[in-house]
């Protein structure tokens, strides 16, 4: 819990108008919707007589609008721009508010007391995009949506790619790689797992998915493959830094074989990076750890010809 004693100075712009005839619920369940973000502020504790009730509530939209209120004045400034911080973290917090020595929250209506009000992040849901249809795919497909991620599955084979297989999947998507990536949309809310039958189209699927603004992508494969698609794809132009942020081999190494076990350490991959952990993660640093090794490969490789 954060416990305000004095209020920030109000360095920040003033937010939009407040809009009380809209209905904060049917908005949650719109920015939902929309793959936006919001934070709802709402009165948890009262002692004493404040210019609010409890259970009020406001709706702060990722655009710096806002949705009913919590009192007002420098209150309310102050529980913006906590919302923002919230957004920004994903992680809900407590402010407590003293009205009863602080002028700088009279307003005329105050008479004294506290306030504990509580923000917690409104968040689209987490939107995982699995390239492949296949054994390890159909298992992933099932952990996820356990662990709360709506799931878009993509495959050329619309002998794998279908409602009878992927019958609660968000979208099954059966054409061409090439076809369907030019008609998804990405964002920062984004998952991107490349289990595809081949090597050439895991490579096609990683050139699209590391120029894409989404939080995750990682590519199934061993060390000599990866690193075999990230050289061809740095051939080809694009920044060796696009591949600093792919997870690959996929998976948290928890020594998984089976299709089953591998979507398990998948799926924990992805509740980490959605959950923001803050330790750093295993994935590529055995590569970054081995680059002055490859290059002595690639040399070796250069001069017996291969």
């Amino acid at each position: 819990m954060t416990t305000r004693d004095s209020i920030l100075p109000f360095d920040f712009p003033p937010p939009p108008p407040n809009n009380h005839s809209v209905d904060i619920y049917e908005q949650i369940v719109e920015i939902r919707r929309n793959g936006q973000r919001g934070a709802v502020a709402t009165i948890v504790n009262v002692r004493g007589s404040v210019p609010s009730f409890e259970t009020a509530k406001m709706l702060i939209r990722d655009d710096g609008s806002i949705v009913g209120t919590v009192g007002g004045g420098c209150v309310e400034a102050e529980v913006w721009q906590a919302a923002r911080e919230v957004m920004e973290s994903e992680k809900p917090r407590t402010l407590t508010f003293n009205l009863n020595q602080n002028p700088k929250y009279d307003t005329g209506l105050v008479c004294g007391g506290t306030l504990d009000i509580f923000i917690e992040p409104v968040l689209p849901p987490a939107l995982l995009y699995i390239f492949g249809a296949g054994h390890v795919a159909f298992s992933l497909y099932r952990a996820a949506r356990t662990a709360g991620f709506d799931v878009t599955v993509i495959d050329d084979r619309d002998s794998y790619a279908n409602r009878e297989r992927f019958p609660d999947a968000k979208a099954v998507i059966a054409e061409d790689f090439d076809a369907a990536m030019a008609k998804l949309t990405t964002s920062e809310t984004s998952y991107i797992v490349i289990v595809t039958r081949g090597h050439r189209d895991d490579m096609r699927v990683l050139r699209w998915a590391v120029q894409t603004p989404a939080r995750y992508v990682g590519m199934i494969g061993s060390k000599r493959k990866t690193i075999s698609i990230f050289r061809e794809l740095v051939k080809e132009g694009l920044d060796e830094k696009l591949f600093e942020r792919v997870h690959a081999p996929v998976g948290f190494d928890i020594g998984a074989i089976t299709p089953e076990e591998i979507a398990v350490a998948i799926t924990a991959e992805l509740i980490a990076v959605r959950r923001r952990v803050e330790r750093p993660l295993p994935h590529m640093s055995w590569f970054h750890s081995r680059k002055t090794e490859i290059v002595k490969e690639e040399s070796a490789e250069e001069r017996s010809g291969a």
